[in-house]
Parts: C-alpha cells; structure tokens; sequence
C-alpha cells in the first residue's frame, strides 16, 4: 500500500509480535483499571459503614471482618499495668508513641485494645513519657481496626517491656495472659489526657491503579507507534 511516495510493508513475524506485545499490555490495562474499580467500589462501603450508627463491642469473640472500619462503643475498666507504647510514629514531624491500653469489657475475661492516641517522645528515650489512665469504668467510642500493627520487623520475639516496634494480638495475648479481641479502637472520644487523636483516613490505593493503567496503555501506543514507523518506508523517484 502506498500514500503520497510512502509504502507500507509490513512483516509477517514484526506484525504478530507488535500485536501479541499490544494485546497484552491492553489487557493489563484493564485489569489495573478494575483492580481500581473494586478498590473504590469497597472504599465506598467502608466510607458509608463509617457514617452508621455506633454498635456495640460484646464480650464474645468476633470476627474483624465483621466489625472493621465501623464506629464502636464499649464500656469497661482500663488495664494500664499491660499498656505499651507502639514506637516510631510521627506527628507534625515530630517522633512519639501510639498509647495502646487493654480494656477489660464488661465484667468478663475479654479485653480490647484501645489506641488512645500520640505522645510525643522525651529527648531521653530511656524516658518514657507519662500517661494518665482512668481508673473507673469508661465508656470508649471509636473506629475500629485490625490490631495487628506492622512495620519492619527483624525478630519475631517479643522483647520485655512496654515499648513495642509492632503489635501482633496473638503476640500480646501470649506475652499479657490477657484474652484479646481481634479488632483495636482508635479512641475518638474528647478527653483531656494529653493525647493526640488524629487519625488519618485510610485510602482505597486505586490512584497506584489508575496510575499503572495509564502506563500500560501508554507503552502499548508507543510500541503500536514503533511497529508503524518502521513498517513505513519512503520510495524513491525511479530515475528516467
């Protein structure tokens, strides 16, 4: 086929693999593209679970699924002797602890754990900073999430004493003796206890998504357009 002095002449074996190579970058596109889709499909529910009315956390085990991302209420005693201090977060640039005390509900053998909040750290961290912890019976609201807290992690023993670098409920129950549940409470409730109760939403991830799409599709214009410019070729004026 020739247009205007240029003459397309493609080759069988630069045709079917520029096609195969398109195809699949086409297809991967996709998949990202629903990979984003359902992410903010879900996002959508936990946003609407998050606006329900609180429920109540029972004294039975439950299941996180059930309870994830809703808002909580329970009413127990605090158990400060078994409070730890998550490592390593930052607030406004600034390093300190999540607080994470158990809550004994109710009259019963079941804990939560509770995230009341960031505390800075003391320049002396051999210091640990300190908390006032009520000690009679609390009603606690707040978001309920996983209790599993993870970060890096190079020992799966849990070294003694109360400032932790992850939380592992299972880990916590073992090294406590106390029943915990599966799900923590980031405390949402306006004490003045000095803590910092500033949560940040968490998000869908389908912008990483949307983003590899984009790129799949891009490199499968680009090779669409390589195929092209070299299966072009210019003819040359016959001499007379």
């Amino acid at each position: 086929m020739t247009i205007s002095g240029w003459r397309y002449t493609p080759k069988l074996w630069s045709t079917v693999l520029a096609a195969l190579v398109i195809i699949t970058m086409v297809q991967l596109g996709n998949w990202q593209l629903s990979r984003a889709r359902e992410k903010e499909s879900r996002q959508e529910q936990l946003d609407m679970l998050s606006r329900e009315p609180a429920v109540a956390l029972p004294e039975v085990p439950v299941k996180l699924e059930d309870f994830q991302y809703r808002r909580v209420e329970v009413r127990g005693v605090y158990v400060p002797a078994h409070t730890i201090f998550l490592d390593n977060k930052i607030n406004q640039g600034a390093v300190g602890y999540h607080v994470i005390t158990p809550l004994r509900i109710g009259t019963g053998p079941m804990h939560v754990l509770v995230n009341r909040g960031w505390i800075a750290a003391n320049p002396d961290r051999t210091k640990l900073p300190l908390v006032t912890t009520p000690e009679e019976t609390v009603t606690i609201s707040g978001t309920a999430t996983a209790a599993s807290q993870r970060t890096l992690e190079l020992s799966k023993e849990v070294v003694p004493g109360p400032v932790w670098g992850n939380l592992d409920p299972e880990r916590y129950a073992s090294a406590t003796g106390l029943r915990v549940q599966p799900v923590m409470i980031l405390q949402q409730d306006n004490v003045n206890d000095g803590l910092v109760r500033k949560w940040t939403r968490p998000d869908s991830g389908s912008a990483k998504n949307w983003g590899y799409a984009i790129q799949w599709f891009s490199m499968a214009l680009a090779v669409l357009i390589i195929y092209l410019v070299l299966s072009v070729k210019r003819e040359h004026a016959k001499s007379t």
